[in-house]
């Protein structure tokens, strides 16, 4: 069925200029495309809420319970996001968000069922390729958010991001509590390893979500407003990683919020990785799960509180906020020894802080960047993040091995403070500078 939006969106380039849509069609599809990107960020979230929880014991059974290389699954994930969110910010550039999307739900799809093979089998580098694969449906997830913003209004900009945010509540939620089931159904009913169950799981549901996107968000948001064609004729001019980052750096604003989208998953990342771990140690692998969960809740659930936050009181305090969440986080965590009960509110408070950080981070991003050069600078800023993550992931395991889960806790309340330190001298600094106006 063909509505006049999906000839608006295939017409639009047709003379080489975007139709130019009223007010009210404008609103209409925008909900229509909140809506199918909802639908995708709820399946996609449980896939890869449901897979990551037991990445690192797959490492373990493979290399042993006291390997210091527990962490590179959760490494090999966020270095994959890296990546693949890169290639995926270019073909949205080129073809739209659609196309992009689609591509990297269909990708970590395969890449999940290559990790479920390696699992099974005891084969730690196909579990690695398909785990770098698998990192395309959290690329994917990611850049939906920035979709989200395509056609917003700019004092709304942080509230339509945080919808798509907070719809992986209920996926990323619900997809831990799926591991059990999972793993029953993997030893019971197919006679494979108990770990490669989730991964099995997790490739349907991004499966899912690959048809979902590819068959209803029609139109193309950017494509409706132009977004394409502007991306390619700029594309020499942010053709490289090096110059669209010089690009970012060049802007006071921009450097704030890239370093806040960074540290925010450096710090998320590290801990959470080793909290599982952590916890199996001290002989509390049943209540990992439920950890998990209330983190990832927290990481989405509070979305929409922030969008708003973000909206009315700025993107720089909704930064500041988060990194105090984060610091109180890792206070916590560094101090929780072997008492798993203070890692519910811990992790709680590492997922609400990385909202504040990701949401106010995200949309300062884009308010600070010309709108040619969006698309490219949003598909850098996320490789930066999910790399610089993968890198926390990957040392987390070292660093706990070698001088415990409370150093690295420790670690990470450093670069949460740095942050807190810098986002509040900015602030400070816009204060001073407003005030002779004021006068």
């Amino acid at each position: 069925m063909t509505s006049k939006y999906d000839y608006k969106g295939s017409h639009h380039m047709a003379d080489g200029k975007p139709d130019v849509l009223n007010d009210a069609e404008r609103v209409a599809l925008q909900r229509r495309t909140l809506r199918v990107l909802t639908i995708g960020q709820v399946i996609g979230s449980a896939a890869l809420g449901a897979a990551v929880t037991v990445g690192a014991y797959v490492v373990q059974d493979i290399l042993g319970q006291e390997t210091p290389w527990a962490g590179m699954a959760t490494a090999t994930v966020t270095v994959g996001t890296a990546a693949m969110s890169q290639m995926l910010s270019q073909r949205m550039s080129t073809r739209g968000r659609r196309p992009g999307l689609a591509l990297g739900y269909l990708l970590a799809s395969f890449g999940g069922l290559f990790a479920a093979f390696g699992a099974d089998r005891g084969w730690l580098p196909v579990f690695l390729v398909g785990l770098f694969f698998f990192g395309n449906g959290s690329a994917a997830n990611l850049l939906a958010r920035y979709a989200a913003t395509d056609l917003s209004r700019d004092d709304s900009r942080a509230s339509d991001m945080s919808r798509i945010v907070f719809a992986s509540t209920f996926g990323a939620v619900f997809g831990p509590v799926l591991v059990h089931p999972a793993q029953h159904v993997a030893v019971e009913w197919l006679g494979i390893a108990k770990y490669a169950g989730p991964f099995l799981f997790s490739a349907v549901f991004l499966f899912t979500a690959f048809i979902s996107t590819s068959i209803l968000l029609r139109p193309d948001p950017l494509v409706v407003i132009g977004g394409v064609g502007r991306a390619a004729n700029t594309s020499s001019r942010f053709g490289g990683i090096g110059s669209t980052i010089q690009s970012i750096w060049a802007h006071p604003a921009a450097r704030i919020a890239l370093s806040a989208m960074v540290v925010s998953q450096v710090t998320m990342v590290a801990v959470m990785t080793m909290t599982p771990v952590h916890l199996k140690l001290h002989g509390h692998e049943a209540v990992s799960p439920f950890v998990v969960s209330v983190h990832i809740a927290g990481m989405y659930a509070f979305s929409p509180l922030v969008g708003r936050l973000s909206d009315r009181r700025g993107h720089h305090e909704t930064i500041r906020v988060g990194a105090l969440l984060l610091v109180a986080a890792t206070v916590i965590a560094a101090l929780s020894g072997n008492v798993e009960q203070l890692l519910f509110p811990s992790l709680w408070l590492l997922g609400v802080g990385w909202n504040f950080g990701l949401i106010g981070g995200s949309s300062l991003l884009t308010e600070s960047m010309s709108a040619e050069a969006r698309v490219r600078v949003q598909g850098v800023a996320d490789l930066l993040m999910s790399f610089c993550g993968g890198m926390g992931g990957f040392a987390s395991g070292f660093i706990r091995r070698a001088v415990g889960y409370h150093v690295l806790s420790t670690l990470a309340l450093v670069a949460a403070g740095v942050l807190l330190v810098i986002v509040h001298g900015q602030l400070a600094r816009k204060r001073h500078l407003a005030a002779p106006a004021a006068g």
